[in-house]
């Protein structure tokens, strides 16, 4: 169990790539938060997670969007006085409606798009580093898209917070590089058989699609003791091998 004792917090877990990120790190002895504002789905991957015979999780409903930065802040103290410290912190939510054409894009959409992408994890980040800053080592991950590196037509909103989250990684991975305490990486999961590709390209055929849980090894990876000392990488999922060298993830 290499991830026994250990808490991490996963935004968007009641969706795909979320709940299959909880799934295969509390399979691994990892104590999972789960956060995401669905109560329902909440409640289906943690009773998944129960009947693998897994540390049992933990439910937070959480509005990323809709809450205070005070809520944030009730968050995190929260977690440091029940757990003491924080080891992993995943932002797997999402928020893409649809592609629209800048010329038609709704402000409101666009608001809401950033906030969720891009602004929620950056005051979440915030205010838990002094709770990871209490653990011997900890790990930050965010979920980006390769449009980040080769805009699309019509990504609108979406497109601009992971071009944008993909610089904050960076920007955090090099002002935490000096305490060899906190790693910071990018994850690009890529095409996978996921329900917001599903909703995005129905017509697209899924079979031919690598399953969700074809990232299994690489979130354990990325929380697990092999990858101390591995920060500021982008890892793209379709071309990751396990052992790879740091300078051969970028």
């Amino acid at each position: 169990m290499p991830l026994k004792d250990q808490v991490i917090l996963i935004t968007g877990a009641g969706g795909g790539l979320g709940g299959t990120a909880a799934l295969a790190l509390a399979k691994q002895g990892a104590h999972i938060i789960l956060l995401d504002k669905s109560i329902p789905k909440l409640e289906k991957i943690y009773d998944a997670i129960i009947e693998a015979d897994a540390p049992k999780p933990t439910l937070y409903p959480f509005d990323l969007a809709g809450a205070s930065e005070v809520q944030y802040e009730e968050l995190a103290v929260t977690i440091k006085d029940t757990y003491g410290s924080l080891q992993g912190l995943l932002h797997s939510a999402v928020e893409l409606s649809a592609y629209t054409p800048i010329e038609i894009h709704e402000t409101k959409d666009w608001g809401h798009a950033l906030n969720v992408n891009l602004n929620a994890p950056f005051i979440l980040t915030r205010v838990l580093l002094p709770v990871m800053h209490k653990s011997p080592h900890a790990s930050i991950v965010f979920t980006s898209d390769s449009i980040a590196r080769k805009p699309q037509a019509y990504s609108g909103a979406y497109g601009v917070s992971k071009i944008a989250l993909e610089g904050f990684a960076k920007i955090l991975a090099e002002e935490l590089e000096a305490s060899q305490k906190i790693r910071v990486n990018t994850l690009v999961p890529g095409a996978v058989d996921s329900p917001l590709r599903k909703k995005l390209f129905p017509a697209e055929d899924k079979s031919k699609l690598p399953a969700m849980d074809s990232l299994n090894k690489i979130y354990t990876y990325l929380f697990g003791s092999e990858s101390i000392g591995v920060t500021g990488q982008t890892i793209d999922a379709q071309t990751y091998k396990p052992n790879k060298s740091a300078d051969q993830l970028a």
